[in-house]
């Protein structure tokens, strides 16, 4: 008894819209070319359904040799076609960091393309410039607040309290023994006054 399990398809099977190797393996089938081969031995039955992608068209264009065709003239716009495709695909590469940026040297389009990139990068150097400025400004900053930081004397409220109350006891000013700072700086303060 033979095991039918062959599904005898068509190709090329990317042509498929559904992933046609996946529903022969949940199947259980195996995929043969039905283009490489006549025979039809140990095919399947039962098979998935299969649609094949719709892909539209590219325009041709048809050429026919009459008595006013000019090929030198096609020929010269075949060539200057290329050349402007080859000063784009420089471009991409370069877009794409794999060469240097150079001018292409032919065809509006490259050179247009050229002109917009090379603005784009020196906006890039530009502010690339202008963001290890900042950066440096922001580190001057930073090291003037620290030096800043450094100078300015911690002031301790012990000893500004001793302070405080030594005035206070100088004028015979009675105080709360545990008055805060505030208290004691309005007693001094009233103490100018008079």
């Amino acid at each position: 008894m033979s095991n039918k399990n062959i599904w005898y398809l068509p190709g090329p099977f990317h042509q498929y819209q559904e992933d046609v190797k996946a529903l022969a393996k949940k199947n259980g089938l195996r995929i043969v070319d039905a283009n490489a081969t006549e025979s039809r031995d140990d095919e399947a039955c039962d098979v998935p359904e299969v649609t094949v992608r719709q892909v539209d068209s590219a325009q041709v264009l048809l050429i026919v040799d009459s008595g006013d065709f000019d090929g030198a003239a096609l020929q010269e716009l075949i060539g200057k076609l290329n050349a402007e495709r080859d000063g784009i695909v420089l471009l991409i590469d370069a877009a794409e960091g794999l060469s240097d940026l150079e001018h292409p040297g032919a065809g509006e389009l490259p050179i247009r393309l050229f002109g917009a990139l090379k603005a784009i990068h020196e906006g890039f150097e530009t502010l690339t410039g202008e963001r290890d400025n900042l950066a440096g400004e922001v580190e001057s900053l930073r090291a003037e607040v620290e030096r800043l930081k450094a100078a300015a004397e911690p002031v301790d409220n012990a000893e500004k309290i001793a302070n405080l109350k030594a005035q206070l006891d100088a004028a015979n000013v009675t105080y709360r023994a545990n008055a805060s700072v505030e208290s004691l700086e309005k007693a001094v303060a009233d103490l100018q006054q008079a």
